[in-house]
């Protein structure tokens, strides 16, 4: 099925979905140490996007279906972290985007028909976000503090992927898709 443009208007009944893969224990509890002791938040827990939010007309559970197809054959991989990037009010955690994870984000785009955001396909750039909605005037402070901080692991491996489903602010988890190892 071929990706289609949803527009979103600002009461949009139709949740948010994403597909995502978490990082290591020692890796998820670092980065929301930092968070809380710089006073800083992302979107929920820390989580690399697969493909950006989206939306779709399929009910959840065609969604899961659809989604469990495009993942099938799909192995345990691991995650390079590169390091620090700051963009215009985020700050994140830059992750190498390897043949593996351009494929898996290829193959987990691919399952609609859905909306399709700015930061997919050729822009598509795997992240952990430290810092999302960071003021203009406050951006450099935090920068000087985040820029020499060193990761606990320079890698993870991705063993399971979560497809969640964001309504009214709060984040479900709907499906857990186990890769093979």
């Amino acid at each position: 099925m071929k990706n289609v443009f949803l527009p979103s208007i600002g009461d949009d009944p139709r949740p948010l979905y994403s597909i995502v893969a978490w990082p290591s224990e020692a890796l998820d509890t670092w980065m929301t140490r930092q968070q809380e002791r710089l006073n800083v938040r992302g979107f929920g827990l820390p989580h690399l996007n697969l493909r950006a939010p989206f939306q779709t007309p399929l009910e959840s559970e065609e969604l899961v279906s659809a989604m469990r197809e495009a993942l099938r054959g799909q192995d345990s991989f691991p995650v390079r972290v590169k390091g620090w990037k700051r963009l215009p009010n985020v700050i994140f955690l830059e992750c190498e985007l390897d043949d593996t994870l351009r494929r898996l984000h290829e193959r987990v785009l691919s399952v609609g028909p859905s909306s399709q955001a700015p930061f997919d396909g050729s822009l598509y750039r795997p992240h952990l976000t430290l810092a999302l909605g960071v003021l203009p005037w406050a951006s450099d402070e935090l920068w000087q503090k985040v820029e020499t901080l060193v990761p606990p692991a320079h890698e993870f491996t991705v063993n399971a992927l979560s497809l969640t489903k964001e309504e009214r602010g709060e984040v479900q988890e709907l499906h857990t898709f186990p890769l093979t190892p």
